[in-house]
This record gives structure tokens, C-alpha cells and sequence, in this order.
């Protein structure tokens, strides 16, 4: 079967940018009723458990990935029943995954307690509060989750978003009742209980239209799924290495700093991850269409599609960049207040933190695309448990700064590096890694100068909140895109880029008709 590439990617990226931004208001919204109506200890305690069952899901292993991988090559080949074959060692695998996480998560419940400095809101108990989450977890392994395969594998993730804006309006108008009117946080954490089911449900039954000859049924030969299973142990250091980074900051600061400063740094963090969240629509709708490119194209233009992600990637982060620096400060004074605000230090490292992640983030795009985990198995784990030592060590000299500036070395100094290194030896000619380095160095220069510059003329303007946020906007629309223009018109990347984007507007057009 031949993926149509741009065509699934302009439409995985319509409709997941439509999922985003909802799940990126609809969730401030419910943030803010929480601080106003329940008390800023409760975004501490979601984000606290947020960070544990990312630990327990490390359980996963990777297993998504790998199966999604796996089907890539009888979808092109339209071997039908090796992809039901697929399905069928999938549904197996998530079945152990969800009862490995529940037997583990129960064996966790008498260290729960020591994660949290501060003492509990009123009324709550915090054995129950972890055990509703665990059984959410479960659920979500349980209950037909195998069936996402399909969709991720045939470059399909806009039927997904579109079952998520229902299913999510469900949760967030119960949570805001809830909050508003109820303020009971056992019943909200039930809400989201629901609200994974349903999600499950809605998405097999999906599947199951859509792709009807595809059923969890037959066998693969032995030297398949050994080749699946050594995938999978592959992956588990990347997937170590990534709950450890993510998980890392928030259970720290949880335990030296308490619940009140964690919901601090996490209304940040908060907006950093919904930023984030819609750059990475990009990436989920591309990842099958480059993971297909790198079975039926040449090195050559593999690495040319690379060049042009990282520029797009790079204008986008770097625009972003530059209004995090510049609007994060004024944007939260008018949200949460002075009192609920962290230094313009942090914010730096959370500028620096966010544009080497969306960087990095596109290397690993191309790292699961292509299957390399085996070479990259130690990469994420070293990184990870550096991070974590930093970490520790850090937070107690530092508070805040320290957490994030632990998190921005290890990724700059251990994570990237390898990772170039890997990608170029495996999937690229090893000499054009100084090529791309260089291009890389250019667009970080120009990004910097771009958002001091930017940041300069916003701090010349004193102003009422309301008219300092909005000037400073129209300065950060302006200034950067301005200077990218005038540094990048001439490149070749640039011409190829603003093709693509008329190609998929066209696209676009095509599918609302």
C-alpha cells in the first residue's frame, strides 16, 4: 500500500492542531479554576502523579513503538496477514503491560507518601488518590488501546484527534462542574477515569471500520518476534531514559520543595508543554510518512528532507523561543499574580530548555522512524541518570534554576552530541554531519541575536499588563520573523520549505471540499 505522505501529514496536522488547542484551553481554564476555587496544591498533586505513572508506564517499554515500526513494511507490501499477526502480539503484549503496572504500582503505595514535602490539602487521602490513578493507567493498556497501531502505523492520527475532541469535552465540562461547583477532587480524578475509557472504545470501534480485514488473529514466525522482542529491549533504555528526564524535575522539586512550589513551576512548565504539544503535531504526522521514505528512498534524499525539517523546525522553535522571553513574565503576572511567579533567570533556562528539546526532538523523529534503537540503547539512559544526579545536587543549592539547568546540560552536553553521532553513522554518510552542524550553529546564532534583540525593544515598553502583553506580542510577531526572513531567503531550504506548506494549504483545501 502507498502512504500518501503529504497528504495524511496536512491532515494528521489539521486535525491534531484543532485537538491541541483545545486541550490547551480547555485545560488553562480548569488550571485556573483550580487555583481560584481549590488551591494551587492541587496542580501540584496532578502533576505529582502525573510524574509517577510516567515511572510505571516505563513498563510499556517501548513495545508501541516497535509494533508501529514493524508494520510499516507489510503496510507498503500489503501483507495482510502479518499485520494481523502483529495485532494479535500487540494486544498480547499491552494485556502483561497493564497487569506488570498494576502488580508494580500496588508494591509502590508505602513510598507515596515520602514524595510529598508539604502536607495534603484537607479531606484527602493520598492511598486513594494514587490508587484512582494507577487503575486509570490500567485501563488504558486494557482496554483495546492495541488498535492505535492502526492508525499511527497507516499515518492516520487525525481519527484519533477527532475521537479525542468529543471524548475530552466530556472530561473537561465534568471537571470544571466538578471544580466549580462540587469541588470534590476524588470525583474529578473519576471524570478522567471515564474519559479514558470512552477514548479506548471510541478508537477500536474506529479501527474496526475503517479497517475491517485487520483482526488480532494468526501467528508470526519465530524469527519475527524475536526480531520484535530485541526492538523492544532496545527501546528500554530510550524509554527509561525518557520517564527519568520527565518525571526527574517534578518528583524532585515535589520532594525537597513541596506541593506549592511544584504547581508554580508547573504552570510554566504547563505552558512550555502546550507550545510543545502543537510543534509536535508536526512530527506524529510526519514520523510514518519518514519511516516509509526510509525504506523506498536514497540516503541522499533522506538527508535533504532532514535539512529541511530542521530549518522549518528551527524557524518555529526560534519564534517561539523568542516569545516565551519575552511575554512568559507579563502573561503570568495577569494569570496567577506576582506571588505565583519564578525569576527571569528561570525563564531563560526555560527558553534554552525548550529550543534544544524541539531540536532534539526532531533528531529522535528520525531515530524511531528509522528503527535505530539498538544503536542508540545507552544514549537516553546516560543521559537520564546524569540529569537526575544533577538534579539532586542542584535543587539543593539553586531551587528552581537548579532543577531546570540540570535538565538544559544534560541534553545539550550528553543527549545531542550522541545522537548526531548515532544518526550519522547509521541512517546519514558521516560526512555530512559537519554540513548539518554548521547549519544548525548558523540557525542558533541568528535565533539568539533575533530574541536579544526582541527582548531589548519589549523592555523599552512600559505599560499597563494588558497593553505590555499585547505590544510585546505584535514586537514578537514582527522582529524575529523579519530577521529570519531576511537571514534565510536565499537558502535553498527556505524555497523548498515554503513549497511544502503551499502544497499542503492546497491539500487543505481539497479536503474541506
Amino acid at each position: 500500500m502507498k502512504i500518501e505522505r503529504t497528504k495524511n501529514a496536512t491532515r494528521n496536522i489539521i486535525f491534531g492542531v484543532l485537538l491541541k488547542i483545545y486541550q490547551i484551553a480547555m485545560p488553562f481554564f480548569i488550571r485556573t479554576a483550580m487555583i481560584y476555587y481549590m488551591g494551587v496544591e492541587y496542580l501540584g498533586l496532578d502533576s505529582l502523579f502525573t510524574s509517577i505513572l510516567q515511572v510505571l508506564n516505563m513498563a510499556e517499554l517501548g513495545v508501541s513503538s516497535a509494533m508501529v515500526y514493524g508494520m510499516y513494511k507489510p503496510i507498503a507490501e500489503d501483507d495482510e496477514n502479518t499485520i494481523c499477526a502483529l495485532l494479535k502480539l500487540y494486544r498480547t503484549y499491552y494485556r502483561i503491560i497493564g497487569l506488570v503496572i498494576g502488580v508494580v504500582g500496588a508494591c509502590l503505595t508505602p513510598i507515596i507518601p515520602i514524595l510529598i514535602k508539604s502536607n495534603l490539602p484537607n479531606g484527602l487521602n493520598i492511598y486513594v488518590l494514587y490508587w484512582m490513578n494507577l487503575i486509570t493507567t490500567v485501563f488504558s493498556y486494557w482496554l483495546l488501546a492495541y488498535k492505535m497501531a492502526l492508525f499511527q502505523a497507516h499515518q492516520r492520527i487525525d481519527v484519533v484527534s477527532k475521537i479525542s475532541i468529543i471524548t475530552y469535552s466530556i472530561r473537561y465540562f465534568l471537571q470544571l462542574f466538578i471544580i466549580i461547583v462540587v469541588k470534590n477532587y476524588y470525583l474529578y480524578l473519576i471524570a478522567m477515569l471515564m474519559t479514558q475509557i470512552l477514548t479506548n472504545i471510541f478508537t477500536a470501534i474506529q479501527a474496526t471500520k475503517i479497517y475491517p480485514n485487520y483482526k488480532p488473529k494468526g501467528y508470526l514466525e519465530k524469527e519475527n518476534i524475536k526480531i520484535i522482542n530485541q526492538r523492544i529491549k532496545d527501546l528500554f533504555t530510550s524509554k527509561l531514559g525518557s520517564v527519568i528526564v520527565n518525571s526527574a524535575d517534578t518528583i524532585v522539586i515535589s520532594t525537597f520543595l513541596g506541593l506549592t512550589v511544584l504547581a508554580v513551576y508547573q504552570n510554566y512548565y504547563y505552558i512550555l508543554t502546550s507550545i510543545i504539544g502543537l510543534v509536535t503535531i508536526i512530527f506524529n504526522a510526519c514520523t510514518a510518512g519518514i519511516g516509509n521514505s526510509m525504506i523506498i528512498e536514497t540516503k541522499e534524499k533522506n538527508f535533504n528532507d532532514l535539512k529541511k525539517f530542521t530549518f522549518l523546525i528551527v524557524w518555529i522553535a526560534g519564534f517561539c523561543t523568542c516569545c516565551f522571553l519575552c511575554l512568559y513574565q507579563p502573561f503570568m503576572e495577569i494569570w496567577v499574580g506576582k506571588r505565583y511567579m519564578l525569576s527571569q533567570s528561570a525563564v531563560i533556562c526555560f527558553c534554552i530548555y525548550y529550543f534544544v528539546y524541539e531540536v532534539n526532538q526532531l533528531l529522535n523523529t528520525y531515530k524511531d522512524a528509522a528503527g535505530i534503537w539498538h544503536e542508540d540503547r545507552y544514549r537516553p539512559l546516560v543521559t537520564a541518570i546524569s540529569n537526575l544526579i544533577m538534579n539532586i545536587i542542584l535543587v539543593q543549592f539553586c531551587d528552581i534554576f537548579g532543577v531546570l539547568l540540570s535538565t538544559v546540560l544534560s541534553t545539550l552536553c550528553i543527549g545531542m552530541p550522541w545522537l548526531l553521532h548515532n544518526l550519522f553513522t547509521v541512517l546519514f554518510d558521516y560526512s555530512q554531519l559537519k554540513e548539518y552542524l554548521n547549519k544548525i550553529l548558523k540557525y542558533t546564532i541568528i535565533v539568539i541575536l533575533s530574541c536579544l534583540l526582541s527582548y531589548i525593544i519589549c523592555n523599552m515598553m512600559v505599560l499597563g499588563k494588558w497593553m505590555t502583553l499585547i505590544v510585546r506580542s505584535v514586537i514578537c510577531i514582527l522582529i524575529p520573523n523579519l530577521i529570519y526572513y531576511v537571514a534565510y531567503k536565499n537558502m535553498k531550504e527556505f524555497d523548498e520549505c515554503f513549497h511544502v506548506v503551499i502544497k499542503m494549504i492546497n491539500r487543505k483545501s481539497r479536503l474541506k471540499r
